[in-house]
């Protein structure tokens, strides 16, 4: 039987394990890359291991999340972060230069390499045929140290593109589509892998879309093949010489199948406050808006923003509508001022934002109070923009700027004639805000400012394991929901105590006070527990509360990792209605907790205060379980190294 693309790329680099769906493997890594959110710890955790040099074929830390400078505090990361990668022999892409899944892709991404990235959209280079997953911060430290990536054999998801897409109707739409049809948890434990006769209508950004959005299905990544499409993509960013072709056997095996039709689509909206809670442009109707965001590493593009230039030139925007663009890279942003697209967009009534994430992760245009936020990226949880009142809508760039024009919900149909774009033969090449890491590290001083403070780390697991649940949640909770983000928290990224007050305070806004009374305890969450984001602050700063364990119907997989780096237990429910029978304040014990997690996958906690006992599941491979009982990753690496 032949291979498919992950196969063959996992083949390549298999450490351990073997290629069975369930079974834990190690990969080798390629490269990584981190975002200034996340990347501080990432790098104080490197710093912690010791070793003295990165150890990947290439290593790149972005800045593009905690760009709005209203204090010391984001400086004093960036300087921190230049000055550590520095040293360490890590690329460093400064502010203004891009986000880092769009400049990764440009300038970096290669097909049939791995990439390990402190970001859940890492998987938007998998639009160029490469392996790419987001993790924690930790698990990142580790594999520039040379480390494996550890993680459980994935099923496999075909999904048959057939056909092509009619004017007006997007890859965004096609992601969509597909968050349609296998909703945020669907894609838990797989990876996507794309294929069929409609994959070389796609161009490598557009692959790029939907492989993005890919993460808001729980996948563990998504992937296209490496073609003639790949090769020209990669020919204008001059970098062909790193191109190889990449598909799958005709004869390759699947988990599972889903085809979609692209010439039946047709322009969609994810309505609030899920990704997937996705109907048609035409069925949602003509409902006022208010804000119109286009940007994000989702839509950012040359080619997204030349289609919005297009439709905005020579016509301005409705009265009643703030619009506002971020351009994914320094590349794009200096090819449409060259070309006038740039001056179209500001005619237009366009506010044009900085090269960076922007709005996606909070950071500034936060919508008035109720307004209707029309918005090109890829997440709209309850309260990420700023505005808890809000009601976000993801569209394509297409829906947004005829939305903006119209100051309604419109299908973009109703306006003629699409605009047809090509990408350039060459795209223009200016690296001079990459800066190349210092050719001898021990003379670089790493700067830290005073905002940086010491991140938790965890004890051995004792034998007894005891405390109240402290929050009950429902299902879906997101690491927004854990760990709010926005313009006024990201700043303190690298400051655990501070943010320890607004951990779960969407949910409960009196759980941090709680937590500390109480020394600790557990959290219940329902299904899908972690969704969203790869921040491990999520972890970090329930660790830091005193949080043991969280007993949940089931989890995402990157906050799930994170648990266990963290030394947290993540137990699921043997029997779901048991979910039903705790409550906040009851007192639970897990005894002869070491024992217990040795002997099996099954673990028993004890209500004391209900006097009943549970069945919960610890399915971990003998790696993890033995990551847990040392109290993370990170003194289980010490441990034995």
């Amino acid at each position: 039987m032949g291979k498919n693309i992950v196969q063959k790329i996992i083949e390549n680099h298999l450490v351990s394990g073997r290629m069975q769906h369930g079974e834990e493997i190690a990969i080798s890594i390629d490269q990584t890359l981190t975002q200034d959110s996340t990347g501080t710890m990432a790098y104080l955790q490197f710093e912690a291991m010791g070793i003295p040099r990165v150890r990947t074929k290439k290593s790149v830390a972005y800045v593009d999340h905690n760009t709005l400078q209203t204090g010391f505090e984001n400086a004093d990361d960036h300087k921190y972060i230049q000055t550590v990668t520095s040293k360490y022999g890590i690329y460093f892409s400064k502010p203004g230069n891009g986000i880092c899944h769009q400049v990764h892709l440009e300038r970096f991404a290669r097909p049939g390499w791995t990439l390990l990235g402190s970001d859940s959209h890492t998987p938007t280079a998998g639009g160029i045929g490469m392996l790419a997953i987001g993790a924690g911060g930790l698990d990142v430290a580790v594999a520039m140290g040379g480390g494996p990536y550890y993680l459980t054999m994935p099923k496999v998801c075909r999904v048959v593109l057939k056909g092509k897409l009619n004017p007006w109707v997007t890859a965004k739409d096609v992601i969509l589509e597909l968050l349609r049809i296998m909703t945020v948890k669907g894609g838990v434990g797989k990876i996507i892998e794309y294929a069929g006769e409609g994959v070389s209508t796609l161009t490598v950004p557009e692959r790029a879309t939907i492989t993005n959005m890919g993460a808001e299905l729980g996948a563990t990544t998504s992937i296209f093949p490496s073609d003639e499409v790949t090769r020209a993509f990669m020919k204008a960013q001059m970098r062909e010489d790193e191109w190889v072709p990449l598909t799958a056997d005709d004869d390759a095996y699947y988990d599972e199948e889903i085809v979609i039709d692209l010439g039946k689509l047709e322009p969609m909206v994810a309505q609030p406050h899920s990704p997937d809670n996705v109907d048609t442009v035409r069925n949602v109707g003509p409902i006022k808006v208010d804000q119109v965001a286009v940007g994000s590493c989702t839509n950012s593009s040359y080619l997204d923003l030349m289609r919005v230039a297009r439709i905005l030139e020579g016509k301005t925007v409705h009265p009643d509508v703030s619009l506002v663009i971020s351009p994914g890279s320094k590349q794009v942003y200096s090819m449409l001022a060259r070309n006038g697209a740039l001056a179209d967009l500001i005619a237009a009534g366009a506010r044009i934002l900085e090269c960076a994430c922007g709005p996606c992760i909070g950071m500034g245009q936060a919508p008035a109070s109720n307004a209707v936020s029309l918005r090109t990226f890829n997440r709209n949880f309850y309260g990420r923009s700023g505005t808890p009142s809000a009601k976000v809508y993801l569209v394509s760039p297409e829906v947004a700027a005829a939305s903006a024009l119209t100051g309604v919900l419109t299908d973009p149909r109703t306006l003629g004639e699409y605009p047809v774009v090509e990408l350039p033969e060459t795209f223009e090449i200016n690296d001079n805000l990459i800066i190349p890491p210092a050719e001898d590290g021990a003379s670089v001083e790493v700067v830290r400012g005073p905002n940086i403070k010491p991140f938790p780390v965890n004890k051995e697991l004792p034998e007894r394991v005891e405390g109240t649940v402290l929050l009950k949640m429902g299902d879906n909770i997101t690491t927004d929901h854990i760990m709010p983000s926005g313009a006024k928290l990201l700043p303190y990224r690298s400051n655990i105590p501070y943010l320890a007050d607004y951990c779960l305070t969407l949910v409960d806004k009196d759980f941090p006070a709680r937590a500390k009374s109480a020394g600790g305890g557990f959290l219940v969450g329902g299904h899908n527990y972690g969704q969203g984001s790869s921040r491990e602050h999520a972890a970090l700063v329930p660790l830091y509360l005193g949080i043991k364990g969280v007993i949940a119907k089931s989890f995402a997989r990157i906050h799930m990792a994170n648990l266990i780096n963290s030394g947290i237990l993540p137990l699921t429910f043997a029997d779901e209605k048991d979910y039903d029978d705790i409550d906040m304040g009851d007192a639970l014990v897990i005894e002869d907790a070491v024992k217990q997690i040795r002997q099996g996958d099954v673990l028993i906690v004890k209500n004391i205060t209900k006097n009943r006992e549970y069945n919960v599941k610890l399915a971990l491979s003998p790696r993890l379980k033995e990551i847990i009982l040392a109290g993370g990753l990170l003194n289980y690496t010490r441990k034995n190294s």
